[in-house]
């Protein structure tokens, strides 16, 4: 006779299969998410630390190399405020170089130039508000108030005549310059510089993005991985150096992200101006500009708004100064002699 369990409806046996509680599947969704989350947890906390690290390193790096920067050019009083300009060369005839858009140092920037000009000509570079040694300032950047600042600084040094030359966004401000400053101005000679009506000047820039790179040391990291800018130029290791200072202490300041601010309309203004018919105008242009369309055009044209204008293509980078300094003194000579 067989025995029943009460309540059971079968038989109960110590080997029944039916007893044994079934076995739950591996939930391998659910550990593959908690693995991925660990992971992104890790993740996270690397970089975290990491940018913590090049933060306080640029942090430093930057306080240690203000110490480091050497003095040059001599400081005049405009608006309140310092603007470093640096005189040098021999001649009766004075050319006034104003530089490209966050240029670190113009005075060492143009060195190659200024050597090769000095022989002939007495040169003076201007480092505008928030360039090189010059203070940063919280006035707008517009073209007018560049174009006063600058010619206060040459006020202040007894220099009312004098060619203009100006390398890339110069050629904006020097359009300006020269018809606020008719009487001043002999000539301009540019240097692959910009035109009022290139296109591409309403492109907004990643600003805060290219502030947090910088604030978070990683600009400085890309700088030093980027190898040598000045390869192949005649800058010597001392003045390379002092421009990677100066490029990391003037970058993206107030001043320089002002600037930014301002293109499009200091671009869209310039369109209602043009060089005097009378002026002399010298355009050296990168011969094989592909980033801007028709840029060679647009050079053509600006010369030949003028009686005497020249353009001059030249084989190389847009900061043809640095490798072909010899060929834009040389050409300069020649056109201001011609000139005369």
């Amino acid at each position: 006779m067989n025995t029943r369990t009460a309540g059971s409806g079968r038989h109960s046996t110590p080997n029944d299969p039916h007893d044994t509680p079934p076995k739950r599947k591996p939930r391998r969704g659910r550990t593959f998410l908690k693995v991925v989350a660990f992971s992104i947890a890790g993740l996270v906390a690397v970089v975290g630390v990491t940018l913590a690290v090049t933060s306080i390193t640029n942090a430093v790096a930057t306080s240690a190399e203000a110490e480091e920067i050497e003095p040059y050019g001599q400081k005049v009083d405009v608006d309140g405020k310092k603007m470093n300009v640096v005189v040098s060369g021999q001649g009766e005839q004075t050319i006034v170089l104003l530089p490209g858009f966050g240029t670190a140092s113009p005075a060492l920037d143009f060195g190659p130039l200024t050597e090769k000009l000095g022989a002939n000509y007495r040169t003076v570079v201007v480092e505008p508000f928030g360039y090189g040694l010059s203070d940063q300032t919280d006035r707008p950047r517009t073209s007018a108030n560049i174009v006063s600042e600058v010619h206060d600084a040459l006020g202040q040094l007894g220099i009312h005549r004098y060619t203009l030359m100006g390398h890339s966004i110069a050629g904006i401000y020097g359009l300006e310059y020269a018809n606020a400053y008719p009487d001043e101005v002999s000539a301009f000679v540019g240097i692959d510089s910009s035109v009022p009506t290139q296109r591409g000047m309403d492109d907004e820039l990643p600003i805060g993005a290219m502030q947090a790179m910088k604030s978070l040391g990683l600009m400085r990291v890309l700088t030093d991985l980027g190898g040598d800018p000045y390869a192949g130029t005649p800058f010597t290791e001392d003045a390379k150096k002092q421009m990677k200072i100066l490029s990391m202490q003037n970058s993206l300041s107030a001043t320089y992200v002002d600037e930014t601010e301002h293109f499009s309309q200091n671009f869209h203004d310039a369109q209602r101006l043009a060089f005097r018919r009378d002026l002399p105008v010298l355009l050296f242009v990168q011969d094989d500009n592909t980033d801007v369309k028709g840029w060679m055009t647009l050079h053509e044209e600006q010369a030949a708004s003028v009686d005497r204008g020249e353009v001059m293509p030249l084989p190389g980078e847009h900061y043809l100064h640095h490798t072909l300094s010899a060929e834009i003194a040389q050409g300069t000579q020649r056109f201001l002699s011609e000139s005369r």
